[in-house]
């Protein structure tokens, strides 16, 4: 399945309304950060978004950074998930911009995955976090279906934000496959996700 065009296939998320975590969860699985294994190609979505917006797609780091989650740090990025959830309406590229796929920020109030995950980025950036730390995520369901999601990087592991999802969970937490993301190095660039997770072919049977 290609993961090229992701705005045809991302499930539209509804009631947003649950409350929040107010400390990290924490899963039983061990595992804490994703593995990468290697440069692959970006999403077409992207590639078009940063011609258009080339100062939102560089920044390089010697390090990967890796925030310090402190109580801070957690609040911020819960009530920036809930915010945004809660502030845009779910619609296709192709039912507001005639398309099949279009990255762009949700300036009109309407947006697919991508477009939640850029503003959510956007305002984590705004707020300090490195962008190397704020990572756009392609991932496959459970219903074999393309999404993205924002990976936010720290030093108590990899955490998802997700239009779908009213908590802010663990990755590993999550019935998601990670196909790529972009690179914590080079955010121009990205990099295959290497999901050894044992337990999620068991939970999509």
């Amino acid at each position: 399945m290609s993961f090229r065009n992701l705005g045809g296939l991302c499930a539209i998320a509804l009631a947003l309304c649950a409350n929040f975590a107010s400390e990290p969860a924490h899963s039983a699985e061990p595992i804490r950060a994703m593995a990468t294994h290697g440069a692959t190609t970006p999403p077409i979505g992207f590639v078009q978004f940063c011609r258009k917006n080339l100062a939102d797609c560089i920044a390089t780091a010697s390090v990967a950074p890796r925030v310090a989650l402190t109580r801070q740090r957690w609040d911020e990025i819960v009530s920036i998930n809930r915010d945004v959830n809660r502030s845009i309406e779910p619609v296709t590229d192709q039912d507001q911009y005639g398309v099949e796929e279009l990255w762009t920020y949700p300036t009109k109030g309407k947006g697919d995955c991508e477009d939640y995950v850029l503003q959510k980025r956007k305002m984590l950036i705004a707020r300090g976090w490195p962008a190397g730390s704020v990572l756009i995520t392609v991932v496959q369901d459970s219903q074999a279906q393309g999404h993205a999601v924002l990976t936010v990087v720290t030093d108590r592991g990899d955490f998802v934000l997700d239009n779908q999802e009213t908590l802010v969970l663990a990755w590993s937490q999550t019935d998601y496959r990670y196909i790529k993301r972009q690179s914590p190095y080079d955010v121009s660039r990205w990099e295959s996700i290497e999901d050894r997770r044992t337990d999620y072919m068991a939970s999509t049977r």
